[in-house]
């Protein structure tokens, strides 16, 4: 990741992590594991597929928690069928 598009498009991300507040620095509690992150690139063409940008986004690895060691429920906002 030497180059400066992609260095500058990494910064750019975690600023954003900054403004709309979406982390918060806690003590690892005994026992937990850590979510591990992954960084996503990508380039974003127009349509003469000629690079326009580059794309990077850090994303968490939550498939790796395991319930009741590091969750201990899990919800899923589901709409029902009458209402869409």
């Amino acid at each position: 990741m030497a180059d400066s598009a992609w260095i500058e498009a990494m910064q750019e991300e975690l600023h954003q992590f900054d403004i709309l507040q979406v982390w918060e620095l806690v003590d690892k509690l005994f026992g937990k594991s850590i979510i591990r992150l992954k960084w996503l690139w990508k380039n974003k063409k127009d349509e003469d597929q000629t690079v326009i940008r580059n794309k990077a986004r850090l994303v968490a690895k939550g498939y790796a928690q395991e319930e009741g060691i590091d969750f201990e429920e899990s919800f899923a906002l589901v709409a029902r069928l009458e209402a869409v």
